[in-house]
């Protein structure tokens, strides 16, 4: 997203509903505007903000017709490197199916994705990329590396760098690692977002567990 981009207006798109249609974002955006005090100026900034709304939205459908703001599985190891670099900012999630670990990682990676549609969001399985794990000397997984223009840029290992505890970590906390090295434009994640993910896990367990009694 653009540097430039009105803080305001940033604010609407970034924690928008995926459901939400344009004029829900318009209207936000309206809502907001009315506490503004810039009097004479109140009208041409607004319409400059909703000009760049507009703008924004339709960038952010484009980039969605090229797989962005989706998380998918590539199977294909050429079609990744393709990927990699012919993508500005992209984040491999190198993986094993039947691995706990990286499966939680691919939760966490999905929500981004769905967040950040500047940045192209993968996975491969080891098994479909064996000349990528020993050219990049993966050896512990899940194994997260990220790629700006082509180049790597950081490298996740397990869960490590990554929050505070050893077997866990919030989306938060992994947008957090992501933003440091460039391969997220702009923190999206709430803490509200994480609360709210931690009680759906807590409530699928729970329905899970009383299925157990019936």
């Amino acid at each position: 997203m653009a540097p430039s981009l009105d803080s305001r207006v940033a604010h609407v798109l970034d924690h928008r509903s995926r459901t939400a249609t344009d004029s829900d974002d318009e209207d936000a955006l309206i809502a907001e505007l009315e506490d503004d005090d810039d009097n004479g100026a109140f009208s041409a900034m607004r319409e400059k903000r909703l000009e760049q709304l507009h703008a924004e939205m339709t960038r952010a459908k484009a980039m969605r017709n090229t797989h962005h703001g989706t998380y998918i599985e590539i199977k294909d190891e050429k079609e990744l490197m393709d990927i990699t670099t012919g993508t500005n900012l992209c984040v491999v999630h190198f993986m094993k199916t039947d691995f706990a670990r990286c499966r939680y990682m691919d939760e966490k990676l999905k929500v981004l994705a769905e967040k950040h549609f500047d940045t192209r969001f993968v996975s491969i399985s080891v098994d479909n990329a064996p000349f990528l794990v020993v050219k990049l000397g993966i050896k512990v997984l899940p194994c997260v590396i990220g790629f700006k223009g082509g180049l790597s840029a950081d490298r996740i290992v397990g869960f490590e760098g990554i929050g505070y505890k050893p077997d866990s970590f919030t989306v938060s906390e992994l947008e957090e690692r992501l933003l440091s090295s460039g391969l997220v434009v702009r923190a999206k994640m709430t803490k509200e977002d994480d609360r709210r993910r931690i009680q759906k896990a807590r409530q699928e367990v729970e329905d899970e567990n009383g299925d157990d009694w019936d």
